[in-house]
């Protein structure tokens, strides 16, 4: 690794040039599958988009990346059999009327190639060699245009063995699409995958450049436009998007308080704390507190009392000595939100805790012990959904309750979401936000701090405060993921828990500034 990156930075253009601009980035939230970029595709061409117009562009879009990222080096374009490869055709072609030294190593035969990818590979005039280990020697800079993000099938033979070969150089490679051997769909490795230094993708970025181990393999990663149409999106019929304040911004703008809110009007909420690990429902309350819940209240058992009284000042304390005590709360129709589970302690009690709160109807946040304390009976979990509800469990939680996750983690939280009624917001660094009508977003902007212990209780805490604050849960859930990591980048190195709660000012001051 020291050599890839020492030998990344000798190739960079020097900063004078100015950062690298290649058109659309991250600007679009919404994520196709490799079949929605299809039917994209397809409807480019059906609506007079001839396909190897398409296939210029985006070779054309790829080598002007790779020309205001790095200087002049001997290249190595790796080209597939299919229309990954005709792209890298164009790159080729392209990098070498630049002036770059371009060899081309082809898996198969070139008289194997079909469509738009033949007549790609006719303009390119120099020689073409077989694919393998050897075709690496030499390379300066590595061009992966082998497979794209549809690819089903493991990376074998002699693809896989001169990827290992191209990461083995100590060369930066460019990906193009996805780093082959990523699927597309759920960033999953098949085989094998060389990271890149770069990725450029088209059109619109795929599930598999922001969920791990896909987004790792990535590098930095651009969105080039190449001429499909606007109107090609809702042929691709997306229902994921990339997690983004474009997509509840207006929800988070309308719950801020006016010259009328009181603290009742801005939500009252409760959260259960449990006798041993009192530390979690208190960052979760003083999180709440800091992301707008009017009041809140930690409802704990008598013999914790004091050493909750003795935390922030702001905070109501109130003994828990039963059911009685749980029904006369629940009684109370100012009490709108409830989070339940960190530090409670998985028990009988707390299941009943959760039933009684699911079955009173209340907009609920189910963390943690709340979670586990249901393992192995979703169903029952579920049958008790009824209002707004958010699950938030890391992937230990998520087995424990629904079973494992596999791969396709993505596919697993729609699942579960469906299944629940919840939304379920499954906590990594590439959180996923699914909906129960099946559709999803994949949060990318939290930073390696955050694996540290209370930051899960915080983002519960800034989830059920937005709930709390009239927020749908299809909106609480995607807004405190994203305000969550966005304040963990703020706190910066470091990172404990609580420096994400006193780093949310200065995001919520941000954020009112870009929405207004």
């Amino acid at each position: 690794m020291a050599s890839f990156n020492h030998t990344y930075s000798r190739l960079l253009r020097s900063s004078a040039d100015g950062p690298p601009r290649d058109g659309g980035d991250f600007a679009a939230p919404e994520l196709l599958t490799p079949e929605g970029m299809a039917r994209a595709d397809a409807f480019a061409i059906a609506a007079g988009m001839p396909g190897i117009a398409l296939m210029e562009n985006a070779g054309r879009a790829v080598a002007r990346a790779i020309r205001r990222r790095f200087r002049p080096v001997p290249t190595l374009v790796l080209c597939g059999p299919g229309n990954n490869g005709g792209d890298g055709f164009v790159i080729a072609r392209r990098l070498e009327e630049a002036g770059w030294g371009v060899r081309v190593a082809l898996l198969g035969a070139r008289d194997a190639l079909a469509g738009d990818a033949v007549l790609a590979a006719s303009r390119w005039r120099g020689a073409v060699a077989r694919l393998g280990p050897d075709a690496v020697r030499g390379a300066g800079l590595i061009v992966d245009a082998l497979f794209g993000a549809g690819l089903a099938r493991p990376v074998a033979g002699a693809a896989r063995a001169t990827l290992e070969a191209a990461a083995a150089s100590g060369g930066p490679i460019v990906a193009v699409d996805l780093p082959s051997g990523v699927n597309g769909a759920t960033g999953a490795v098949l085989g094998y995958a060389a990271p890149a230094a770069l990725t450029v993708t088209f059109f619109r970025l795929k599930p598999g450049h922001l969920l791990q181990p896909g987004r790792a393999l990535c590098g930095e990663t651009v969105c080039a436009e190449i001429g499909i149409p606007a109107a090609a999106l809702a042929a691709a019929a997306p229902d994921t998007w990339r997690n983004d304040p474009a997509l509840w911004g207006a929800a988070l703008r309308a719950a801020q308080p006016d010259a009328a809110s009181h603290k009742y009007s801005r939500g009252h909420l409760t959260i259960l704390g449990g006798a041993v690990m009192t530390g979690a429902a208190r960052l979760a309350a003083r999180a709440a507190r800091r992301a707008g819940a009017g009041m809140v209240t930690l409802l704990v058992p008598p013999e914790a009392a004091g050493i909750y009284r003795a935390g922030d000042p702001g905070v109501i304390v109130h003994g828990l000595d039963g059911p009685d005590t749980l029904a006369a709360m629940l009684a109370d129709a100012r009490r709108t939100t409830w989070l339940l589970g960190p530090g409670a302690g998985v028990s009988e009690a707390l299941a009943a805790q959760v039933a009684a709160v699911l079955g009173a109807g209340r907009r609920t946040v189910l963390d943690a012990d709340a979670l586990t304390a249901f393992a192995g009976r979703a169903e029952l979990l579920s049958a008790l959904v009824q209002a707004p509800a958010i699950l938030t469990p890391h992937a230990g939680e998520f087995a424990r309750l629904f079973g494992p996750l596999g791969e396709d983690r993505l596919a697993a939280a729609r699942a579960a979401a469906r299944q629940s009624g919840a939304v379920v917001l499954l906590k990594g660094s590439d959180s996923i936000i699914a909906a129960p009508d099946g559709t999803a977003r994949i949060n990318a902007n939290a930073p390696s701090t955050l694996a540290t212990a209370g930051t899960g209780d915080v983002l519960a805490g800034i989830a059920a405060a937005f709930l709390a604050q009239g927020l749908d849960a299809t909106d609480a859930a995607p807004a405190a993921a994203w305000v969550h990591a966005e304040a963990a980048s703020r706190a910066g190195a470091a990172l404990i828990a609580e420096d994400v709660i006193e780093a949310l000012p200065g995001v919520f001051t941000a954020l009112q500034a870009r929405l207004c």
